[in-house]
């Protein structure tokens, strides 16, 4: 006889068989013509996944943005802008010069970015083309990065990245609601490259290889990424600790990302003492109350720091007090496998579009 949980998981592979069924149609339609996909008169890079929950998409769009920004490129960032509280189809958080509105008003994720990249342009709405034809309209911009636009089939894109999690092979297993897949892992043949994030073990990596493999039979190597800790930033002021500052030090962490297994790991590796942590969900809004729960629980543990993501610092911020000792990690995307193959297609993505 089936036990509980084996019941709920049938069912859910039930439910997800429609649901797979119908992104799967939608893509064809795309693929066929049924649909049709406008293009914007200057070249686009997407970065995006096929899994619910973080791969990493963010510090990646920085990195690629960075590369663009360092060879004159005029760039502007597309978000969807997720949970932001703004109702408006098209939202500028930065206009290359400076910060126009804050993280709970255009999104945690792309005010990041904005901070990130101080030069990129970055906007945000729900119509990528909507949304990137009312930037061209305003800015001189050479090409667009849309973060999170692996299935926006509505826009043509130039370079089509696909991120995977090499700590999450088991999310691609199955669609929701029996797994973590937003579509089929077929959809995957419709990247331009493929990497593989949080690459630091082989076996993991191999793993999802191998998955991949299975699906979509011989595909070529894909692109190793890692994320590495870079300095310690302060929540309250900005300012910078190298990571050597906080080794031995006790912290409680918090975090509301998407993988926040990962971030108690990488807490741990630069020598933090983790006395307890915090978990929110994903682009978790923060209140007052929060803040005073996380300050309390920190003075029980006397822990000498709290700890969090540059994501949720920039939420946090503004309800801090001026003796918190808050610090957020600032991460930099590493690649560590196929960084000229992805260079070559980052950066020829203009001569693409004129041929």
């Amino acid at each position: 006889m089936l036990n509980p949980g084996t019941t709920v998981k049938w069912w859910l592979m039930w439910a997800a068989i429609p649901y797979g069924a119908v992104v799967r149609l939608r893509a064809l339609l795309y693929e066929w013509g049924w649909f049709a996909q406008r293009r914007l008169p200057v070249p686009v890079l997407s970065v995006g996944n096929l899994t619910l929950g973080g791969t990493g998409k963010t510090p990646v769009v920085i990195a690629l943005t960075d590369w663009l920004l360092a060879q004159g490129k005029r760039v502007a960032i597309l978000s969807r802008g997720y949970r932001r509280t703004s109702t408006d189809s098209c939202l500028l958080v930065s206009d290359g010069e400076r910060l126009l509105v804050g993280p709970n008003e255009g999104g945690d994720e792309p005010f990041l970015m904005a901070q990130r990249c101080p030069k990129a342009i970055v906007a945000v709405g729900a119509d990528r083309y909507q949304l990137g034809s009312w930037v061209l309209d305003r800015f001189p911009v050479d090409c667009l990065v849309l973060d999170d636009g692996f299935q926006h089939l509505g826009l043509y894109r130039d370079v089509n990245l696909l991120l995977v999690d090499a700590t999450d092979v088991e999310g691609l297993a199955a669609v929701v609601p029996a797994g973590r897949l937003r579509e089929p892992l077929q959809a995957a043949a419709r990247a331009t490259a493929i990497v593989v994030t949080r690459a630091d073990v082989p076996a993991q990596v191999a793993a999802v290889g191998h998955r991949l493999q299975a699906t979509l039979g011989t595909i070529p190597d894909p692109i190793q990424a890692v994320f590495r800790p870079e300095c310690l930033v302060s929540v309250l002021t900005g300012s910078l600790q190298p990571l050597s500052w906080s080794k031995g030090k006790t912290a409680l962490l918090c975090s509301g990302v998407g993988h926040a297994g990962s971030f108690h790991s990488l807490i741990e590796h630069i020598g933090v003492r983790v006395l307890d942590e915090v978990v929110y969900a994903d682009h978790h809004t923060y209140t007052s109350q929060d803040v005073e729960r996380l300050r309390v629980r920190a003075n029980e543990l006397q822990a000498e720091l709290v700890v969090t993501t540059e994501k949720d610092a920039s939420k946090l911020a503004a309800l801090l007090q001026r003796t918190d000792d808050w610090w957020a990690v600032r991460l930099a995307t590493s690649v560590i496998v196929g960084e000229d193959r992805l260079r070559r297609l980052v950066l020829g993505m203009r001569l693409k579009a004129e041929g």
